[in-house]
């Protein structure tokens, strides 16, 4: 099984969306709805692209507690 990437799990947390209708908003706090789009679409390239895919894993797989925790650890 691969480790998650610490730096990806914690800029879900931290990052604001840099774009579009939800900008500003940290990427863990987007709606499912948008996320699904991006996984139909395709997730951006790069860094964003990777956490964007991450915080939908993440919320597809019922593992809304990470994001909880990570929030408590490292948000600011």
């Amino acid at each position: 099984m691969m480790e998650p990437d610490r730096e990806v799990l914690i800029s879900i947390v931290t990052t604001p969306m840099p774009f579009g209708k939800y900008k500003g908003r940290l990427l863990a706090d987007l709606p499912d709805y948008y996320l699904e789009w991006f996984a139909r679409k395709g997730f951006p390239k790069g860094k964003l692209g990777m956490a964007l895919h991450t915080v939908y894993e993440i919320k597809l797989n019922g593992l809304h507690d990470l994001i909880t925790r990570l929030k408590a650890t490292y948000a600011k």
